[in-house]
């Protein structure tokens, strides 16, 4: 969709990141998030669209306080109640921002019914997104402290004689060893809650294409998809390799696009100061909902600005870091039992939510 069109259908836009957070330097960006609900002929159409992201430096608009902007996203209606539910950290946040610098009335009420969207999964979501910023924190350690010197090669990984198979190919296979185990344990009565982390809670199909098969699986994937030793070992193989493959390309592209200035701060403190800022906002953030059932984005109103700001300029040490990280991750785990969230949120009440955000609108 046009830029105008969107701006013309949206019903709030909110002002997040560093300055959502209070966290901002003079020179930060501005990162806009908002919310548009969709015309009639992508609810009754062919049509779809999930989220306008560019076009703001070169389509015509509405609002002067996007133009040029590229750090703005506003995301159709059914998409962010999709992420509202899952309890996506990066979304939730958006319904608790101090400055909206345009809002409707049906924004209003979106934000008005923001706890529908608050449950136990929160735990889940938020120490997911600390981990995923821990796991970048520690690649990028081991790029500091021992970087990679050339390129992975398959013989690299006893890949010899044959090519190794594609992520294509890879993917594909997994796919299907995927299917296998999700239909045979589909109808065990005894293995009802496993079904269910395989199939919902858990991305287990993403953890099958990201992590190579241990080694204790592979007489069990063979006999499982009916095929050959030589071939199994080959795709282990070829697994490992493309996953330092991934890495190669990863550690090349962190070289050539990180800022200098952060470059220089995580080159004299052995990390990277932001993730790990984030990583301990995010597990507090996690702990603060559990507990008091709301989300304070702004972190001057949480008390802690100063203290994640001393961690961007490098006053805590790596280990400092994590050891914070890991004390909260337990005493996550303790507020969790004793939170009076639901453990889901109502989706029958969400529904309808959206339905009379869509009727508040209107087509035209």
């Amino acid at each position: 969709m046009k830029r105008i069109e969107v701006e013309k259908r949206s019903i709030f836009i909110g002002l997040a990141g560093s300055h959502g957070y209070g966290l901002n330097r003079p020179d930060s960006d501005l990162d806009y998030r908002g919310v548009f609900i969709a015309p009639k002929e992508y609810y009754l159409g062919f049509s779809t669209v999930e989220q306008k992201e560019n076009g703001w430096d070169t389509e015509p608009g509405i609002f002067p306080f996007l133009d040029g902007n590229k750090d703005t996203v506003i995301y159709e209606l059914r998409k962010i109640i999709q992420l509202l539910s899952g309890a996506n950290p990066n979304v939730l946040e958006l319904l608790w921002l101090k400055q909206y610098p345009y809002i409707t009335e049906v924004g209003q009420h979106l934000i008005k019914h923001r706890k529908l969207f608050l449950s136990k999964k929160v735990k889940h979501t938020y120490s997911g997104y600390a981990f995923a910023q821990i796991k970048k924190m520690e690649s990028h350690r081991k790029w500091l402290l021992n970087p990679p010197k050339s390129k992975p090669l398959p013989s690299d990984f006893k890949i010899e004689s044959e090519e190794p198979l594609s992520k294509e190919e890879l993917n594909a296979f997994l796919e299907y060893l995927y299917l296998i185990i999700r239909g045979k344990i589909e109808f065990l009565e005894e293995s009802e809650q496993l079904y269910k982390l395989l199939t919902a809670d858990i991305d287990f199909k993403g953890v099958l294409k990201q992590y190579t098969l241990p080694d204790d699986t592979l007489e069990t994937t063979q006999k499982f998809t009916n095929s050959r030793k030589d071939f199994i070992r080959l795709l282990q193989r070829s697994q490992s390799y493309q996953v330092a493959l991934r890495e190669w390309k990863a550690y090349l592209s962190w070289q050539e696009n990180r800022n200098p200035d952060r470059a220089e701060m995580e080159r004299k403190s052995g990390f990277d100061l932001k993730h790990g800022m984030h990583c301990i906002r995010l597990l507090r953030s996690g702990l603060e909902i559990l507990r008091s059932e709301e989300i304070t984005v702004d972190r001057r109103d949480a008390g802690d600005s100063e203290d994640l700001r001393a961690i961007l300029q490098g006053q805590y040490s790596y280990e400092e870091v994590m050891k914070m990280a890991e004390d909260l991750v337990a005493e996550m785990d303790k507020v969790y039992q004793v939170s009076t969230l639901p453990h889901r949120p109502d989706v029958e009440q969400i529904n309808q939510l959206c339905i009379e955000l869509v009727e508040m609108q209107g087509w035209n």
